[in-house]
């Protein structure tokens, strides 16, 4: 297995330190589960991408891939289009030299990364696309998240059926006056994936949209550079386990396993296991005492065995360039 989805860096870290405490440690349970690799997104660039790659990649060959970042803060500045896209193309081919294997997109573009003049830069803006563009011709998949569940941009009223969550993050709510509604922000990253179809994108949660897996469908149908990871969307997933399922058997060599469980546990592994492998009824998504992203259980998609291999480990394989 490889998990293709994961954070073991300090970007996300509550304290700004390192979410894996004992690397062998960590090694030993991805060994007792069966997980060969973890795709390590929190590599950021500069000094922190050197950093996880030392921490990860390479006291561990094998183990771990790191991804770097693109600072998109550099759209802010009042240079000019052009020159823009050479800074960040520079900064990624820096990132690449130093032993990058990918690209993160994090949901700030589009809700929060703005340019000069103060508007949102969505997706498909030209800047955008023609770094993206540069990081196929690097060999650099890029993994993107757009918009959030389609829950935070409805209205914050008790009938949301993720009120729970969003009282615990209010900043996760993305529904009010001024903010791109999720429609437009599928729309824009869309228009994204047409601007670039030499570079490969791996849509995290299930392709952005674990709601809709038909609009998943007809997404990876229009773009043959698209495919997507099922990282954190099990609470949705489970819901619709047959729709998960056709959705598998549709694309079976464009679906990549990913937990999205930062730092992952054993019992993360076997959940993601019991639902992906088993038809069981009513269980929990979640090791948590009250579940993180809504009050419900799941069913198990139970995935003929044949396909397995494609989602646990083959497909990320093709598209990490791990094998010929």
């Amino acid at each position: 297995m490889i998990d293709a989805h994961n954070h073991l860096g300090r970007w996300l870290s509550a304290d700004d330190d390192w979410l894996v405490d004992d690397v062998g440690e960590f090694i030993g349970m991805l060994d007792h589960v069966g997980v060969d690799m973890v795709v390590n997104l929190d590599g950021r660039w500069g000094a922190e991408l050197e950093a996880n790659i030392a921490r990860y990649d390479a006291r561990h060959p094998g183990r771990f891939l790191t991804f770097c970042h693109v600072d998109w803060s550099v759209l802010s500045s009042d240079d000019d289009e052009r020159s823009i896209v050479d800074t960040l193309s520079s900064q990624l081919a820096a990132s690449a030299a130093a032993g990058a294997r990918g690209v993160k997109v994090w949901k700030d573009l589009g809700l929060q990364v703005r340019g000069a003049s103060g508007e949102l830069v969505m997706p498909d803006d030209p800047r955008v696309a023609a770094v993206l563009q540069v990081a196929g011709e690097l060999n650099l998949p890029v993994l993107i998240h757009t918009a959030d569940p389609v829950a935070f941009f409805e209205p914050l009223t008790r009938a949301n059926e993720r009120w729970d969550e969003l009282q615990v993050h209010p900043e996760w709510w993305f529904g009010g006056s001024g903010m791109p509604s999720f429609g437009y922000l599928m729309d824009r990253l869309d228009g994204l994936l047409t601007r670039c179809p030499g570079t490969t994108f791996i849509g995290a949660h299930v392709g952005c949209w674990a709601e809709d897996l038909d609009a998943v469908g007809r997404m990876l149908g229009r773009h043959a550079n698209w495919t997507i990871d099922i990282a954190g969307r099990l609470g949705e997933l489970g819901r619709t386990p047959g729709d998960f399922r056709s959705l598998v058997e549709d694309f079976p060599d464009r679906v990549l396993f990913g937990t999205d469980c930062f730092p992952p546990t054993a019992d993360d592994y076997a959940r993601h296991r019991h639902f992906i492998e088993t038809t069981d009824t009513g269980f929990d998504y979640s090791g948590d005492p009250t579940p993180p992203q809504g009050n419900w259980t799941i069913d198990g998609a139970g995935l003929d065995a044949r396909l397995l291999p494609g989602l646990y480990d083959n497909n990320a394989r093709r598209i990490l360039r791990l094998t010929d």
